[in-house]
């Protein structure tokens, strides 16, 4: 059995608004940007909602010739933790999402293994709101993901939100809800 040590890390394939630079930063600021990945076999989808966004919440799903484009990113171990703890990953199995082991290719063509979150129960699909879009499409934008996925994310199928967003805890707008940030 591996002992983790203080700078233990973990790879994360960061996709939808976690990849966007904002996110990352108020999530986790020490999180180090690898570069651009894609996810092959695998599509954008939304399911359940997000009161954040009064959207549907992103996650991916297989679908064979289809792509994903991400971040590959190396979180430090407790760094992760509070990563995950943001986007409802729970260790008893109960969260909204989960931790999917999952090969994606870099930039040069390389195999990168990474771990990426996913929804555990998804139901019907659910619209994404404009606004939650828009702001995966710049965070894209600004991470240099290829236009034509900057072009499709853009021809999505939206909905407007019927509150302002991004909205956190008690009503103020925020990036994302509060999750204890990185120390």
């Amino acid at each position: 059995m591996q002992a983790f040590t203080k700078n233990a890390h973990q790879m994360y394939f960061l996709y939808g608004s976690n990849a966007h630079p904002k996110q990352i930063a108020a999530r986790c600021g020490r999180a180090e940007r690898i570069g651009v990945a894609r996810l092959a076999d695998h599509r954008l989808a939304f399911f359940g909602h997000s009161g954040a966004w009064d959207s549907g919440e992103e996650t991916v799903t297989e679908s064979p010739g289809d792509e994903v484009w991400g971040v590959l990113c190396r979180l430090l171990i407790a760094d992760a933790d509070r990563f995950d703890g943001c986007q409802g990953v729970r260790t008893d199995g109960c969260g909204t999402y989960f931790l999917l082991p999952v090969t994606v290719w870099n930039e040069s063509g390389e195999a990168c293994p990474a771990l990426a979150y996913k929804r555990d129960f998804c139901g019907n699909p659910a619209f994404p709101s404009r606004e939650l879009i828009e702001f995966i499409a710049e965070g894209a934008a600004q991470q240099n993901f290829p236009q034509k996925h900057i072009a499709s994310l853009r021809q999505t199928d939206t909905r407007p939100a019927r509150y302002p967003v991004p909205k956190g805890e008690l009503g103020e707008l925020r990036i994302l809800p509060s999750c204890g940030g990185c120390v």
